[in-house]
Protein backbone atom coordinates (compact mmCIF):
# COMPACT_ATOMS: atom_id res chain seq x y z
CA UNK A 1 0.00 0.00 0.00
CA UNK A 2 1.19 3.39 -1.06
CA UNK A 3 2.31 5.41 1.98
CA UNK A 4 0.46 9.05 1.46
CA UNK A 5 1.75 10.52 4.78
CA UNK A 6 5.45 10.26 3.18
CA UNK A 7 6.79 10.23 6.54
CA UNK A 8 4.65 12.66 8.42
CA UNK A 9 2.81 11.80 11.64
CA UNK A 10 -0.69 11.92 10.56
CA UNK A 11 -3.00 9.90 13.15
CA UNK A 12 -3.18 12.61 15.40
CA UNK A 13 -4.24 16.38 14.46
CA UNK A 14 -2.36 19.20 14.74
CA UNK A 15 -3.12 21.28 17.26
CA UNK A 16 -5.45 24.42 16.56
CA UNK A 17 -3.18 27.13 16.75
CA UNK A 18 -3.35 31.02 15.17
CA UNK A 19 0.22 32.64 13.56
CA UNK A 20 -0.12 36.02 13.41
CA UNK A 21 3.43 36.02 11.52
CA UNK A 22 0.79 34.55 8.11
CA UNK A 23 -1.53 37.88 8.37
CA UNK A 24 0.19 39.75 5.64
CA UNK A 25 -1.00 42.85 7.51
CA UNK A 26 1.59 42.84 9.35
CA UNK A 27 4.80 42.75 6.70
CA UNK A 28 4.17 46.16 6.64
CA UNK A 29 5.23 47.34 9.71
CA UNK A 30 7.99 45.33 9.14
CA UNK A 31 8.98 45.55 6.10
CA UNK A 32 8.52 49.97 6.77
CA UNK A 33 10.84 49.55 9.74
CA UNK A 34 13.75 47.65 7.48
CA UNK A 35 13.22 50.25 4.83
CA UNK A 36 11.86 48.08 2.24
CA UNK A 37 8.79 48.87 0.14
CA UNK A 38 5.97 46.55 0.84
CA UNK A 39 3.08 44.94 -1.18
CA UNK A 40 -0.17 45.30 -1.08
CA UNK A 41 -1.66 41.71 -0.77
CA UNK A 42 -4.84 41.13 -2.89
CA UNK A 43 -3.93 37.20 -3.19
CA UNK A 44 -1.95 34.46 -0.86
CA UNK A 45 -1.53 31.44 -0.44
CA UNK A 46 -0.90 28.92 3.13
CA UNK A 47 1.19 25.74 2.15
CA UNK A 48 0.41 23.04 5.55
CA UNK A 49 -2.11 25.08 7.10
CA UNK A 50 -3.05 22.38 9.84
CA UNK A 51 -6.22 22.73 11.17
CA UNK A 52 -6.78 25.85 8.91
CA UNK A 53 -8.06 28.12 12.07
CA UNK A 54 -4.58 31.22 10.73
CA UNK A 55 -5.64 30.66 6.56
CA UNK A 56 -9.59 31.21 7.63
CA UNK A 57 -9.29 33.87 9.97
CA UNK A 58 -6.84 36.03 7.52
CA UNK A 59 -9.39 34.91 4.62
CA UNK A 60 -12.06 36.51 6.58
CA UNK A 61 -10.56 39.34 8.69
CA UNK A 62 -9.73 41.00 5.62
CA UNK A 63 -10.37 41.15 1.42
CA UNK A 64 -7.17 39.22 0.30
CA UNK A 65 -8.45 36.23 -1.90
CA UNK A 66 -6.93 32.79 0.05
CA UNK A 67 -5.82 29.41 -0.92
CA UNK A 68 -4.20 26.42 0.51
CA UNK A 69 -3.69 22.81 1.14
CA UNK A 70 -2.86 20.41 4.17
CA UNK A 71 -2.52 16.73 2.81
CA UNK A 72 -4.38 15.57 6.15
CA UNK A 73 -7.88 15.26 5.13
CA UNK A 74 -8.96 15.33 8.60
CA UNK A 75 -7.75 18.43 8.73
CA UNK A 76 -8.61 20.01 5.68
CA UNK A 77 -12.07 18.91 6.11
CA UNK A 78 -12.18 21.27 9.81
CA UNK A 79 -10.80 23.74 7.51
CA UNK A 80 -13.55 23.86 5.18
CA UNK A 81 -16.12 24.08 7.76
CA UNK A 82 -15.10 27.04 8.94
CA UNK A 83 -14.52 28.70 5.46
CA UNK A 84 -17.92 27.25 5.04
CA UNK A 85 -19.43 29.07 7.42
CA UNK A 86 -17.87 32.26 7.22
CA UNK A 87 -18.26 33.05 3.68
CA UNK A 88 -14.79 34.21 3.89
CA UNK A 89 -14.29 31.95 0.12
CA UNK A 90 -10.98 30.48 1.24
CA UNK A 91 -10.27 27.83 -1.25
CA UNK A 92 -8.40 25.10 0.66
CA UNK A 93 -7.80 21.55 -0.26
CA UNK A 94 -6.07 17.96 0.77
CA UNK A 95 -3.42 17.81 -1.62
CA UNK A 96 0.30 16.94 -1.83
CA UNK A 97 2.08 20.11 -2.60
CA UNK A 98 3.25 18.52 -5.42
CA UNK A 99 -0.63 18.04 -6.54
CA UNK A 100 -1.38 21.24 -5.43
CA UNK A 101 1.58 23.05 -7.30
CA UNK A 102 0.55 21.89 -10.96
CA UNK A 103 -3.01 22.71 -10.37
CA UNK A 104 -3.95 25.16 -13.68
CA UNK A 105 -6.76 27.19 -11.73
CA UNK A 106 -4.46 28.92 -8.93
CA UNK A 107 -3.91 32.42 -9.34
CA UNK A 108 -0.20 34.38 -8.89
CA UNK A 109 -0.12 35.53 -5.38
CA UNK A 110 1.19 38.38 -3.51
CA UNK A 111 2.16 36.46 -0.44
CA UNK A 112 2.61 32.77 0.23
CA UNK A 113 3.15 31.42 3.61
CA UNK A 114 5.11 28.43 5.28
CA UNK A 115 5.04 28.10 8.64
CA UNK A 116 6.87 25.39 10.71
CA UNK A 117 6.73 22.63 8.03
CA UNK A 118 9.99 23.15 6.03
CA UNK A 119 11.62 21.48 9.04
CA UNK A 120 10.08 18.47 8.59
CA UNK A 121 9.49 17.51 4.96
CA UNK A 122 11.65 15.89 2.35
CA UNK A 123 13.90 17.37 0.16
CA UNK A 124 11.87 16.22 -2.72
CA UNK A 125 9.01 18.36 -1.52
CA UNK A 126 11.22 21.36 -0.39
CA UNK A 127 12.25 21.73 -4.09
CA UNK A 128 7.99 21.35 -4.87
CA UNK A 129 7.56 24.63 -2.77
CA UNK A 130 10.67 26.54 -3.85
CA UNK A 131 10.01 25.38 -7.55
CA UNK A 132 5.93 26.48 -6.66
CA UNK A 133 7.26 29.84 -5.11
CA UNK A 134 9.50 30.34 -8.10
CA UNK A 135 6.28 29.74 -10.73
CA UNK A 136 3.18 31.60 -8.41
CA UNK A 137 4.24 34.41 -6.27
CA UNK A 138 4.52 37.66 -8.08
CA UNK A 139 7.80 40.19 -8.57
CA UNK A 140 7.55 42.01 -5.56
CA UNK A 141 5.69 39.21 -3.69
CA UNK A 142 6.54 37.85 -0.06
CA UNK A 143 7.49 35.25 1.29
CA UNK A 144 6.61 34.08 4.74
CA UNK A 145 8.97 30.56 6.19
CA UNK A 146 9.91 29.16 9.36
CA UNK A 147 11.91 26.74 10.59
CA UNK A 148 14.26 25.23 13.20
CA UNK A 149 17.00 26.59 13.13
CA UNK A 150 21.12 25.29 13.83
CA UNK A 151 23.01 26.57 15.78
CA UNK A 152 20.44 26.35 18.34
CA UNK A 153 18.97 22.97 17.62
CA UNK A 154 22.67 21.45 16.89
CA UNK A 155 22.78 19.91 21.63
CA UNK A 156 19.26 18.61 21.35
CA UNK A 157 19.52 16.91 17.89
CA UNK A 158 21.04 13.97 19.36
CA UNK A 159 18.03 13.64 21.81
CA UNK A 160 15.42 14.35 19.18
CA UNK A 161 16.96 11.75 17.15
CA UNK A 162 16.96 9.49 20.81
CA UNK A 163 13.53 9.97 21.01
CA UNK A 164 12.12 8.91 17.62
CA UNK A 165 14.31 6.08 17.42
CA UNK A 166 13.25 4.55 20.70
CA UNK A 167 9.69 5.46 19.36
CA UNK A 168 10.21 3.60 16.21
CA UNK A 169 12.14 0.56 17.59
CA UNK A 170 10.57 0.19 21.30
CA UNK A 171 6.98 1.77 20.74
CA UNK A 172 4.41 -0.87 19.58
CA UNK A 173 3.14 0.66 15.36
CA UNK A 174 -0.18 -0.11 16.76
CA UNK A 175 -0.61 1.86 19.53
CA UNK A 176 -0.37 4.83 18.17
CA UNK A 177 1.68 7.51 18.42
CA UNK A 178 0.65 9.27 21.83
CA UNK A 179 1.44 5.76 23.82
CA UNK A 180 4.84 6.12 21.53
CA UNK A 181 5.97 9.25 22.72
CA UNK A 182 5.41 8.76 26.33
CA UNK A 183 7.43 5.74 26.28
CA UNK A 184 9.91 7.98 24.98
CA UNK A 185 9.66 10.44 26.91
CA UNK A 186 9.94 8.11 29.96
CA UNK A 187 13.14 6.03 28.35
CA UNK A 188 15.03 9.49 27.93
CA UNK A 189 13.87 10.81 31.34
CA UNK A 190 15.64 7.71 32.74
CA UNK A 191 18.49 7.74 30.95
CA UNK A 192 19.16 11.35 31.98
CA UNK A 193 18.83 10.46 35.35
CA UNK A 194 21.75 7.70 35.21
CA UNK A 195 23.87 10.74 33.88
CA UNK A 196 25.62 9.87 30.20
CA UNK A 197 28.07 12.12 29.69
CA UNK A 198 26.50 13.74 26.66
CA UNK A 199 24.13 15.16 29.45
CA UNK A 200 27.01 16.21 31.10
CA UNK A 201 28.85 17.94 27.97
CA UNK A 202 25.93 19.82 27.14
CA UNK A 203 24.29 20.91 30.73
CA UNK A 204 21.40 22.72 28.86
CA UNK A 205 19.59 19.29 27.75
CA UNK A 206 18.32 18.23 30.71
CA UNK A 207 16.32 21.70 31.10
CA UNK A 208 14.94 21.46 27.97
CA UNK A 209 14.39 18.27 28.17
CA UNK A 210 11.82 19.03 31.04
CA UNK A 211 10.21 21.68 29.46
CA UNK A 212 9.27 19.53 26.47
CA UNK A 213 7.83 17.05 28.40
CA UNK A 214 5.36 19.18 29.24
CA UNK A 215 4.03 20.27 26.20
CA UNK A 216 1.04 18.78 24.51
CA UNK A 217 1.61 15.65 22.77
CA UNK A 218 -0.15 16.52 19.85
CA UNK A 219 2.70 19.66 19.33
CA UNK A 220 4.75 17.01 20.16
CA UNK A 221 3.78 14.48 17.69
CA UNK A 222 3.92 17.08 14.72
CA UNK A 223 7.35 18.77 15.93
CA UNK A 224 9.75 15.18 16.81
CA UNK A 225 8.22 12.63 15.29
CA UNK A 226 8.14 12.92 12.19
CA UNK A 227 10.52 10.82 9.86
CA UNK A 228 12.01 14.18 7.96
CA UNK A 229 13.41 16.35 10.74
CA UNK A 230 16.09 18.66 9.83
CA UNK A 231 17.18 22.11 11.16
CA UNK A 232 18.99 24.44 9.06
CA UNK A 233 21.76 26.78 9.03
CA UNK A 234 20.34 30.35 7.44
CA UNK A 235 22.73 29.91 4.61
CA UNK A 236 21.34 26.96 3.39
CA UNK A 237 17.88 28.10 3.73
CA UNK A 238 19.07 31.05 1.63
CA UNK A 239 20.88 28.67 -0.94
CA UNK A 240 17.48 26.78 -1.45
CA UNK A 241 15.57 29.82 -2.12
CA UNK A 242 17.98 30.99 -4.05
CA UNK A 243 16.68 29.33 -7.61
CA UNK A 244 13.27 31.54 -6.61
CA UNK A 245 15.05 34.99 -7.06
CA UNK A 246 14.07 35.55 -3.56
CA UNK A 247 16.05 38.12 -1.23
CA UNK A 248 16.07 38.30 2.42
CA UNK A 249 14.04 40.87 3.41
CA UNK A 250 13.99 40.92 7.35
CA UNK A 251 12.44 39.00 10.47
CA UNK A 252 8.95 38.54 10.40
CA UNK A 253 9.82 38.57 14.29
CA UNK A 254 9.87 42.08 15.33
CA UNK A 255 11.40 41.87 18.76
CA UNK A 256 14.16 40.74 16.09
CA UNK A 257 14.43 44.01 14.73
CA UNK A 258 15.62 45.52 17.95
CA UNK A 259 19.27 44.88 18.59
CA UNK A 260 19.70 46.30 22.35
CA UNK A 261 17.41 43.06 23.67
CA UNK A 262 19.30 40.48 21.63
CA UNK A 263 22.63 41.71 21.12
CA UNK A 264 25.49 42.99 23.29
CA UNK A 265 27.10 46.23 22.48
CA UNK A 266 30.45 44.45 21.68
CA UNK A 267 28.21 41.94 19.68
CA UNK A 268 26.33 44.56 17.56
CA UNK A 269 29.99 46.08 17.01
CA UNK A 270 31.10 43.10 15.95
CA UNK A 271 28.16 42.40 13.55
CA UNK A 272 28.32 46.34 11.83
CA UNK A 273 31.87 45.01 11.29
CA UNK A 274 30.68 42.74 8.54
CA UNK A 275 29.99 43.39 5.05
CA UNK A 276 27.70 40.60 3.67
CA UNK A 277 23.80 41.05 5.00
CA UNK A 278 23.65 36.64 4.51
CA UNK A 279 26.46 36.05 6.12
CA UNK A 280 25.81 38.71 8.74
CA UNK A 281 22.62 36.81 9.32
CA UNK A 282 24.73 33.44 9.91
CA UNK A 283 26.92 34.95 12.46
CA UNK A 284 23.92 36.74 14.00
CA UNK A 285 22.41 33.37 14.52
CA UNK A 286 25.42 32.10 16.59
CA UNK A 287 25.14 35.37 18.96
CA UNK A 288 21.88 34.73 19.65
CA UNK A 289 22.30 30.68 19.60
CA UNK A 290 19.10 30.66 17.04
CA UNK A 291 16.31 27.80 17.40
CA UNK A 292 13.93 29.13 15.10
CA UNK A 293 13.64 31.81 12.54
CA UNK A 294 10.41 33.25 11.29
CA UNK A 295 11.45 35.41 8.28
CA UNK A 296 10.07 37.13 5.20
CA UNK A 297 11.67 36.95 1.78
CA UNK A 298 10.89 39.36 -1.48
CA UNK A 299 10.79 38.77 -4.84
CA UNK A 300 12.99 41.65 -5.85
CA UNK A 301 13.95 44.17 -2.70
CA UNK A 302 13.29 47.53 -3.10
CA UNK A 303 14.56 49.94 -0.98
CA UNK A 304 12.75 53.00 0.45
CA UNK A 305 14.57 57.05 0.83
CA UNK A 306 14.60 58.07 4.22
CA UNK A 307 11.84 60.37 3.65
CA UNK A 308 9.51 58.00 2.32
CA UNK A 309 10.21 55.50 4.80
CA UNK A 310 9.73 58.48 7.19
CA UNK A 311 5.88 59.75 5.34
CA UNK A 312 4.77 55.94 5.45
CA UNK A 313 5.47 54.85 8.86
CA UNK A 314 3.48 57.76 9.62
CA UNK A 315 0.82 56.60 7.91
CA UNK A 316 0.61 53.21 9.69
CA UNK A 317 -2.23 52.53 12.01
CA UNK A 318 -1.90 51.02 14.98
CA UNK A 319 -4.26 49.37 18.03
CA UNK A 320 -3.61 48.29 21.48
CA UNK A 321 -4.61 44.95 22.23
CA UNK A 322 -4.35 44.67 26.14
CA UNK A 323 -5.85 46.93 28.78
CA UNK A 324 -3.98 49.71 29.80
CA UNK A 325 -2.99 49.36 32.92
CA UNK A 326 -2.37 45.37 32.23
CA UNK A 327 0.15 46.59 30.24
CA UNK A 328 3.54 44.85 31.16
CA UNK A 329 6.80 47.16 30.64
CA UNK A 330 9.35 44.48 30.52
CA UNK A 331 9.51 41.97 27.42
CA UNK A 332 12.32 39.35 26.95
CA UNK A 333 15.10 39.03 23.64
CA UNK A 334 17.74 36.81 23.55
CA UNK A 335 19.60 38.72 26.13
CA UNK A 336 16.79 37.96 28.65
CA UNK A 337 14.08 39.97 30.40
CA UNK A 338 14.28 43.93 29.86
CA UNK A 339 12.58 46.58 31.85
CA UNK A 340 11.42 49.25 29.20
CA UNK A 341 11.26 52.73 29.88
CA UNK A 342 7.93 54.32 31.24
CA UNK A 343 9.11 57.68 30.57
CA UNK A 344 9.16 57.10 26.74
CA UNK A 345 6.11 54.59 26.75
CA UNK A 346 3.76 55.54 29.03
CA UNK A 347 2.83 58.39 27.06
CA UNK A 348 2.65 56.09 24.29
CA UNK A 349 0.06 53.57 25.68
CA UNK A 350 -1.70 56.60 27.36
CA UNK A 351 -2.24 57.96 23.43
CA UNK A 352 -3.62 54.35 22.86
CA UNK A 353 -5.78 53.63 25.62
CA UNK A 354 -8.97 54.22 24.44
CA UNK A 355 -8.16 51.20 21.75
CA UNK A 356 -9.50 53.11 18.95
CA UNK A 357 -7.12 52.65 15.95
CA UNK A 358 -4.58 55.96 15.22
CA UNK A 359 -1.27 55.96 12.89
CA UNK A 360 1.86 56.21 14.19
CA UNK A 361 1.77 59.87 12.98
CA UNK A 362 -0.96 61.00 15.08
CA UNK A 363 0.52 59.07 18.25
CA UNK A 364 3.92 61.33 17.39
CA UNK A 365 1.29 64.19 17.88
CA UNK A 366 -0.08 63.34 20.64
CA UNK A 367 3.30 62.57 22.27
CA UNK A 368 4.66 65.84 21.25
CA UNK A 369 6.24 67.67 24.47
CA UNK A 370 7.47 64.78 26.19
CA UNK A 371 11.08 64.74 24.83
CA UNK A 372 10.47 61.46 22.57
CA UNK A 373 11.93 61.47 18.94
CA UNK A 374 10.50 59.73 16.19
CA UNK A 375 13.32 56.86 16.12
CA UNK A 376 12.11 55.66 19.92
CA UNK A 377 8.56 56.05 18.81
CA UNK A 378 9.69 53.60 16.29
CA UNK A 379 11.49 51.30 18.73
CA UNK A 380 8.29 51.30 21.09
CA UNK A 381 6.03 50.63 18.20
CA UNK A 382 8.20 47.63 17.18
CA UNK A 383 8.36 46.21 21.07
CA UNK A 384 4.96 47.18 21.84
CA UNK A 385 4.08 44.98 18.78
CA UNK A 386 6.13 42.37 18.50
CA UNK A 387 5.11 41.24 22.43
CA UNK A 388 1.87 41.36 21.24
CA UNK A 389 0.62 44.22 22.93
CA UNK A 390 0.02 46.64 19.80
CA UNK A 391 -0.94 45.10 16.80
CA UNK A 392 -1.20 46.95 12.91
CA UNK A 393 -4.45 48.38 11.84
CA UNK A 394 -6.61 48.49 8.82
CA UNK A 395 -8.17 51.07 7.04
CA UNK A 396 -11.68 51.63 8.05
CA UNK A 397 -13.34 50.61 4.56
CA UNK A 398 -11.54 47.11 4.72
CA UNK A 399 -12.74 47.11 8.19
CA UNK A 400 -16.59 47.69 7.23
CA UNK A 401 -15.95 44.83 4.11
CA UNK A 402 -14.64 42.43 6.89
CA UNK A 403 -16.42 42.74 9.73
CA UNK A 404 -19.76 40.38 8.45
CA UNK A 405 -17.52 37.74 7.70
CA UNK A 406 -15.60 37.84 10.93
CA UNK A 407 -18.97 38.13 12.49
CA UNK A 408 -20.19 33.95 11.01
CA UNK A 409 -16.93 33.00 11.49
CA UNK A 410 -17.07 34.16 14.94
CA UNK A 411 -20.28 33.04 15.68
CA UNK A 412 -19.78 29.30 14.92
CA UNK A 413 -16.18 29.13 16.63
CA UNK A 414 -18.07 30.61 19.66
CA UNK A 415 -20.87 27.45 19.12
CA UNK A 416 -17.91 25.23 19.25
CA UNK A 417 -16.40 26.66 22.13
CA UNK A 418 -19.68 25.09 24.00
CA UNK A 419 -18.36 21.55 23.82
CA UNK A 420 -14.62 21.95 23.12
CA UNK A 421 -11.73 23.87 24.33
CA UNK A 422 -9.34 23.41 21.10
CA UNK A 423 -9.88 26.68 19.67
CA UNK A 424 -9.12 29.97 21.75
CA UNK A 425 -8.96 32.80 19.14
CA UNK A 426 -11.80 34.93 17.36
CA UNK A 427 -11.27 37.23 14.15
CA UNK A 428 -10.58 41.16 14.21
CA UNK A 429 -11.70 42.65 11.18
CA UNK A 430 -9.50 46.01 12.74
CA UNK A 431 -6.14 44.03 13.11
CA UNK A 432 -7.08 41.10 9.83
CA UNK A 433 -5.67 38.60 11.92
CA UNK A 434 -6.84 36.74 15.24
CA UNK A 435 -6.88 37.02 18.63
CA UNK A 436 -6.90 35.11 21.79
CA UNK A 437 -9.99 34.75 23.59
CA UNK A 438 -10.66 31.43 25.91
CA UNK A 439 -13.30 29.23 25.88
CA UNK A 440 -15.11 30.93 28.92
CA UNK A 441 -14.79 34.08 26.86
CA UNK A 442 -16.01 33.32 23.98
CA UNK A 443 -19.29 31.87 26.27
CA UNK A 444 -19.45 34.64 28.22
CA UNK A 445 -19.62 36.55 24.67
CA UNK A 446 -22.16 33.77 23.74
CA UNK A 447 -24.51 34.75 26.61
CA UNK A 448 -24.13 38.27 25.83
CA UNK A 449 -25.68 37.76 21.99
CA UNK A 450 -28.36 35.62 23.45
CA UNK A 451 -29.91 38.76 25.81
CA UNK A 452 -28.04 37.62 28.96
CA UNK A 453 -27.44 41.40 30.11
CA UNK A 454 -25.13 41.75 33.14
CA UNK A 455 -21.97 39.69 34.03
CA UNK A 456 -23.80 37.58 37.19
CA UNK A 457 -26.80 36.75 33.71
CA UNK A 458 -23.41 35.61 31.42
CA UNK A 459 -21.88 33.42 34.67
CA UNK A 460 -25.09 32.07 35.48
CA UNK A 461 -25.81 31.13 31.72
CA UNK A 462 -22.34 29.05 31.74
CA UNK A 463 -22.52 27.60 34.80
CA UNK A 464 -25.45 25.98 33.59
CA UNK A 465 -23.90 24.49 30.62
CA UNK A 466 -20.73 23.92 32.35
CA UNK A 467 -23.05 21.62 35.15
CA UNK A 468 -24.96 20.13 32.30
CA UNK A 469 -21.49 18.30 31.07
CA UNK A 470 -20.73 17.48 34.66
CA UNK A 471 -17.59 19.96 34.31
CA UNK A 472 -16.18 21.76 36.86
CA UNK A 473 -13.49 25.07 37.22
CA UNK A 474 -9.78 24.17 38.54
CA UNK A 475 -8.28 26.85 40.24
CA UNK A 476 -5.17 27.27 42.14
CA UNK A 477 -4.75 23.99 40.91
CA UNK A 478 -7.36 22.24 42.45
CA UNK A 479 -11.20 21.41 41.21
CA UNK A 480 -13.66 23.77 42.25
CA UNK A 481 -16.51 21.16 43.71
CA UNK A 482 -19.83 22.72 44.72
CA UNK A 483 -21.87 24.29 42.62
CA UNK A 484 -21.71 27.64 44.71
CA UNK A 485 -17.67 28.07 44.34
CA UNK A 486 -18.05 27.48 40.28
CA UNK A 487 -20.43 30.03 40.01
CA UNK A 488 -18.85 32.50 41.82
CA UNK A 489 -15.38 31.82 40.34
CA UNK A 490 -17.32 31.82 37.18
CA UNK A 491 -18.95 35.63 38.46
CA UNK A 492 -15.30 36.89 39.17
CA UNK A 493 -14.20 36.35 35.59
CA UNK A 494 -17.05 37.49 34.07
CA UNK A 495 -17.11 41.29 36.14
CA UNK A 496 -13.26 41.20 35.00
CA UNK A 497 -13.80 39.92 31.62
CA UNK A 498 -16.51 43.06 31.66
CA UNK A 499 -14.17 45.52 33.34
CA UNK A 500 -11.31 44.90 31.08
CA UNK A 501 -11.59 42.85 27.94
CA UNK A 502 -15.18 43.59 26.64
CA UNK A 503 -13.99 47.00 25.50
CA UNK A 504 -11.21 45.79 24.13
CA UNK A 505 -13.04 43.11 21.87
CA UNK A 506 -15.71 45.85 21.07
CA UNK A 507 -12.95 48.28 19.76
CA UNK A 508 -11.15 45.10 17.74
CA UNK A 509 -14.99 44.52 16.25
CA UNK A 510 -15.41 40.98 17.61
CA UNK A 511 -18.10 41.57 20.66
Amino acid sequence: MQDWTAGYVADIGYTYGYYTELNPLRVKLAFLNAGLRFPETGTACELGFGQGLSVNIHATAAVTQWHGTDFNPSQAGFARELATASGGGARLYDDAFADFATKPDLPDFDFIGVHGIWSWISDANRAVIVDFVRRKLKVGGVLYISYNTLPGWAAFAPMRHLMTEHATMMGCQGQGIVPRIEGALDFCDKLLAVEPLFAKANPQIGERFKKLAEQNRHYLAHEYFNRDWEPMHFRTMAEWLSPAKLDYACSAHYLDHVDALNLTAAQQAFLQGIPDRLFRESVRDFMVNQQFRRDYWVKGARRLNALEQAETLRQQRVVLLTHRADVSLKVAGALGEASLNETIYAPILDALADHKPKTIGQIEQAVAGKDLNFAQLMQAVMVLAGSGQIAAAQDEATIGKARKQTDKLNAHLMQKSRGSTDVSYLASPVTGGGTGVNRFKQLFLLAKASGRKTPEDWAGTVWQLLSAHNQRLIKDGATLESPEDNLAELTAQAREFAAKELPILHALGIA
